[in-house]
């Protein structure tokens, strides 16, 4: 269970620095929105890059916090049974839910978008607007970087399940650990 419980630390410390890093960028997003509709709304001048930028960001922000939001019990969830549940039926869901719904779907999006994001790498594919942005391809390489955030904390969810099932209770998740989310 050693190997486990370092799984889950590491885990969770590296969504945990991501998300609050990548939780940054919603400073400048808000600041080019403001901007945006500012600048159409107050003196008719709009930039497609510019509004490709805010929504590149929000995008950036959703896939990559994922893994953090999951961490912390952000995600979307029926509390009605789960809140008040002991802490061994919260892990049975979570590892049933890690295992059976959230890993299949992930892979099967990984999969599906790998051949899109290599296209668009061997093409170098920017904006299909005329003047946007010109790296297209890298904004779809964070479907990848989502994928595999929000992969390991759900393996790190189901790892943490095993561990309060197996009686280590300094893995439970507190109800404060999710407050402010």
């Amino acid at each position: 269970m050693n190997f486990l419980g370092s799984f889950v630390r590491f885990v969770d410390g590296l969504n945990d620095w991501i998300g609050r890093g990548v939780a940054w960028l919603v400073v400048p997003m808000v600041i080019i929105t403001f901007l945006v509709a500012t600048l159409r709304y107050g003196f008719s001048i709009g930039w497609v890059s510019m509004q490709e930028s805010y929504m590149w960001l929000h995008g950036i922000v959703f896939m990559v916090g994922a893994g953090y939001t999951l961490l912390h019990g952000g995600h979307v969830r029926v509390d009605v049974f789960y809140r008040p549940a002991s802490a061994r039926y919260k892990a049975w869901v979570d590892l049933f839910g890690s295992l059976l719904l959230l890993l299949p779907v992930i892979i099967m999006v990984y999969v599906y978008s790998y051949p899109y994001v290599m296209t668009s790498w061997l093409r170098l594919e920017g904006s299909h607007e005329t003047g946007g942005l010109p790296g297209l391809f890298l904004y779809k390489s964070v479907i990848l970087v989502f994928c595999v955030l929000i992969a390991l904390q759900g393996l790190s969810l189901a790892a943490r399940s095993i561990l309060v099932l197996t009686g280590h209770k300094e893995f439970e998740i507190k109800e404060e650990e999710h407050e402010g989310v």
